[in-house]
């Protein structure tokens, strides 16, 4: 857990700093440091879920292949 809040803490300073750097507005970089991790959570769900059909469908290639051998 540790790990994880310090990515966020990580995340959060470097969405405000890209914000405030581009714009020189406090607002806008805070803005931009709470959309911009909760968008990306987002997007990051769906991934990891797209990758488990991936590694599913290829565990299933190589147990298909593995029995196809043994006969």
């Amino acid at each position: 857990m540790t790990k994880t809040l310090s990515f966020a803490a990580v995340h959060f300073t470097v969405a405000f700093m890209v914000g405030y750097l581009m714009t020189g507005s406090v607002w806008v970089g805070g803005a931009l440091a709470l959309v911009e991790p909760a968008c990306n959570t987002v997007a990051f769900h769906f991934h990891e879920k797209i990758w488990k059909r991936i590694e599913q469908r290829r565990s299933r290639d190589r147990q298909g292949a593995a029995a196809a051998m043994s006969i």
